[in-house]
């Protein structure tokens, strides 16, 4: 109490300030979108700040008879808050009972029982009867009787049903919400006080509940706004969901977006600038773009160890409640997105390759016809060796063609991503390999042993390729093995020359002589398992072949 003050205004300046906060609170609830939700909060507000303003009236009263008058007609009010109350946590937390007719017709029902009940305790004087008391100061005492016992244990039972479906919102709801959890708690709170009213002399025996709302009210519309909406307006969205204000400052989020972007602790407040990949994927106008000017609005997360794809998705919405005003929701499309990424990648080697098909083709085309007319006139001049030469070297560009088309089948039969890879044993499938490419001349060392998780066809592909290349490169000698977390095929050839990068081009390595496109096919092989082909170029000891997994994959 205020020193100088007399507890009767004490008391009653309390239970004033609770009825100007549940005012101020009502014409702050107006702003909210959902109508049901408006209605059943403005309501709760609006009957406990009459309720709350009974008590500060009646507590000033100069006569008996106007503080009894006073005290039922906060009674009325007081018993039609748990109604609001209920309707208002019904259409919180998504559920439907507040729009049944049976619930509906039944709650006004109990209600105007009560009312009634009320209205005429001065016939029965079964609800209440009054008496003047001098502690803890002189006022108006209230003696309970048996409906009002009767109505208290309903109201409550029915309040906490209440309080029940918001701790089991709030519980399910992926926020922080453990301060919305303590105001409800708050707003539960002053039956301590009643009870302590009831059975001591140290406050009045009336009810305190005014002063609970009161105060969620200010919680919630006014500390808590942003989360208490928050909560509301994602129920039932498991995915990540940023809260954005009017200038795209980052005000809220749930827990999956924690969990994609851990940094958004420390980022409230700030422009979502904050978040580099988020902003990129977004601009100003809510319209989606690519951040690296390919996946259009495709934010690149690791979650758990795993590279995973999100859509970011921006949206205003005008529900005049806080500072929230544009929501970004981000959808898993990690599956999609690999798929994408697969064809893509697909169409691109496809492209690539059918460039080198009519590059090549072309070349053979040209070089066999000009290889048969030259025949043709040798004969003619009775230069039989020339001739046949002309001839031989027709032929020879015949079989590389074809050898060239055959390469091409592989990347069609073999140019898909590997979708269930089982242990393959390296050794085993080095050596396998190395007896399909049939090399008398040269010898194989494999220096590693274990498995890797790959196709087993395909990676036989790939060893037959890298041989084939490493051989006609001019080998003698091929090492299989595995360092550094890597795969490496060496032979004691030739050293790369020039752009390493233009080996594994298929319209480059068309014009590769005898090497033809084997190395493009281990760029490939390589590729449908998760893996990169790359030339060691600091190797000077000859040729080697380094195939390195992607980090989702391993080795």
């Amino acid at each position: 109490m205020v020193v100088g003050v007399s507890p009767t205004v004490g008391y009653a300046l309390v239970f004033a300030t609770a009825a100007i906060g549940c005012v101020v609170g009502a014409v702050r609830a107006r702003r909210v979108e959902d109508a049901a939700t408006r209605h059943g909060l403005v309501a709760l507000l609006a009957t406990t700040s009459g309720w709350a303003g009974s008590h500060a009236v009646l507590l000033l009263l100069p006569t008996r008879t106007l503080k009894t008058a006073m005290y039922l007609f906060g009674l009325i009010l007081g018993f039609s808050t748990v109604f609001a109350w209920l309707y208002f946590c019904s259409a919180y937390t998504g559920r439907n009972y507040h729009r049944r007719p049976t619930y509906r017709w039944a709650a006004v029902g109990l209600y105007l029982a009560v009312v009634v009940v009320k209205l005429t305790n001065p016939i029965h004087h079964l609800y209440f009867t009054t008496v003047f008391v001098s502690a803890p100061f002189p006022h108006l005492a209230i003696r309970q009787g048996l409906f009002h016992w009767i109505v208290t244990g309903l109201s409550y039972m029915l309040a906490a049903v209440g309080m029940f479906t918001l701790f089991e919102t709030f519980r399910e709801a992926d926020y922080d919400t453990w301060p919305l959890a303590v105001l409800v708690g708050l707003a539960g709170t002053p039956v301590v006080l009643d009870i302590v009213g009831y059975t001591s002399p140290v406050l009045l025996d009336m009810i305190h509940a005014p002063l609970g709302v009161a105060a969620l009210a200010v919680g919630c519309l006014f500390v808590f706004e942003d989360r208490f909406f928050a909560v509301q307006l994602t129920d039932g969205v498991e995915g990540a969901t940023i809260f954005l204000d009017d200038d795209r400052r980052i005000r809220e989020f749930n827990g999956a977006a924690r969990r994609l972007f851990p940094a958004l602790d420390d980022v409230v407040g700030e422009p979502l600038d904050a978040l580099p990949a988020v902003a990129a994927a977004l601009d100003g106008d809510g319209r989606n773009h690519r951040a690296d000017g390919d996946d259009h609005g495709v934010v690149d997360v690791r979650v758990d160890g795993e590279r995973r794809h999100y859509v970011a998705s921006e949206n205003a919405f005008d529900v005049g409640q806080g500072s929230l005003s544009r929501l970004v929701v981000f959808s898993d499309v990690t599956e999609i997105e690999r798929h994408r990424r697969e064809l893509e990648r697909h169409d691109r080697q496809l492209e690539s390759l059918a460039k080198g098909m009519r590059h090549e083709l072309r070349n053979a085309v040209t070089v066999i016809r000009g290889n048969v007319r030259r025949a043709g006139e040798r004969l003619d001049a009775g230069e039989v060796t020339a001739a046949r030469e002309a001839l031989r070297t027709a032929t020879d560009t015949t079989d590389r063609t074809t050898r060239l088309m055959n390469d091409f089948a592989t990347v069609a039969q073999y140019g898909q991503t590997v979708v269930d890879p089982v242990p393959v044993n390296v050794p085993e499938t080095a050596r396998s390999a190395w007896a399909a490419v049939g090399s008398d001349d040269a010898t194989l060392t494999v220096a590693c042993e274990g498995t890797m998780a790959a196709d087993p066809g395909r990676f036989g592909a790939l060893f037959e390729r890298a041989f084939e290349f490493l051989l006609k490169d001019g080998a003698s000698a091929v090492t299989v093995d595995r360092r550094d977390g890597t795969l490496t095929i060496t032979g004691d050839g030739g050293s790369p020359t020039g752009d390493p990068g233009r080996y594994f081009d298929y319209g480059d390595a068309a014009n590769h002589g005898a090497a033809g496109t084997t190395l493009p096919l281990v760029r490939t092989l390589a590729q449908v398992h998760g893996w990169q082909a790359t030339v060691d170029t600091e190797y000077r000891g000859g040729f080697r072949l380094v195939i390195t997994p992607s980090e989702a994959t391993g080795f």
